[in-house]
């Protein structure tokens, strides 16, 4: 409770310009999380969603106007020292490495929830992401198809060091989003709620692969490996870790009457 406290004081009411919303209807799928209180289909609320996950350059512009987020400046309970936005050149300066266009990594949940906070947004809910991502151009579910599977294995078995490319080169989803898959993991709003790992002790490094340990018991689709993969990433995190390859993209609820399907 105290963190929320002290996160809300560190949230200023300036309005910041953020990047393009998309709509993205109601609708039910199957989750891969097997929930105990509804083993059938999730629902899901329509609602907007960034089209592209936040930029290096937007989240400049987000620590220049709330400072307490800059790097050096933020509490430690809020983001690790040693790793909070640590390739950045400055805390104000991107540097040569690091494009403007790349979507920011080495952010914290707590970071990543300011920032969609002070867009009055939020992080999208793991099932919100997790259908919104299993669509491709053509179909709103493409998890049954094995090239779709395989392309996103794909990008799993690149090494690490590769570099991050910017943001909306590949082609948009049936809702208009891009990015969801093959660029880099994201933040959910609920992250630590969906699977506990069995090695979550160990705190010390979220670069290293701490998700190996983690169990697949709560899985619903077994096949399912690539999303299986990124619930276990994240759920091995604590909110104020950040990783080289994990960042965020913002989402807004929508008035219930104009929540429901068609």
């Amino acid at each position: 409770m105290r963190r929320l406290i002290l996160l809300s004081c560190l949230i200023s009411t300036a309005s910041l310009a953020g990047g393009a919303y998309v709509r993205v209807p109601a609708g039910e799928f199957q989750s891969v999380l097997k929930y105990e209180d509804n083993k059938g289909k999730q629902k899901v609320a329509a609602f907007d969603m960034m089209k592209q996950p936040v930029t290096n350059a937007q989240f400049l512009e987000f620590v220049r106007t709330h400072p307490q987020w800059q790097r050096g400046k933020t509490p430690v309970v809020f983001a690790e020292q040693k790793h909070y936005l640590s390739h950045w050149q400055a805390p104000l300066v991107l540097g040569t490495n690091v494009k403007p266009q790349q979507p920011v990594t080495q952010v914290s949940w707590f970071a990543a929830s300011a920032y969609c906070e002070a867009q009055g947004a939020r992080l999208p809910t793991w099932n919100e992401w997790e259908y919104t991502a299993a669509a491709d151009p053509k179909r709103r579910d493409a998890r049954n198809d094995p090239a779709w599977r395989e392309s996103i294995l794909g990008w799993y078995a690149k090494p690490a060091s590769t570099t991050i490319a910017d943001v909306g080169k590949k082609p948009a989803n049936i809702y208009g989003i891009q990015d969801l898959n093959g660029l880099i993991w994201e933040w959910t709003e609920d992250y630590s709620a969906m699977l506990v790992s069995a090695d979550n002790r160990n705190q010390s490094d979220p670069d290293k692969s701490k998700f190996c340990g983690a169990s697949a018991l709560s899985m619903e689709d077994k096949e399912s490996y690539a999303v299986m993969m990124r619930v276990a990433m994240l759920s091995s995190l604590d909110a104020v870790n950040s990783t080289s390859n994990l960042g965020f993209r913002c989402a807004k609820s929508l008035p219930r009457t104009q929540t429901r399907s068609p």
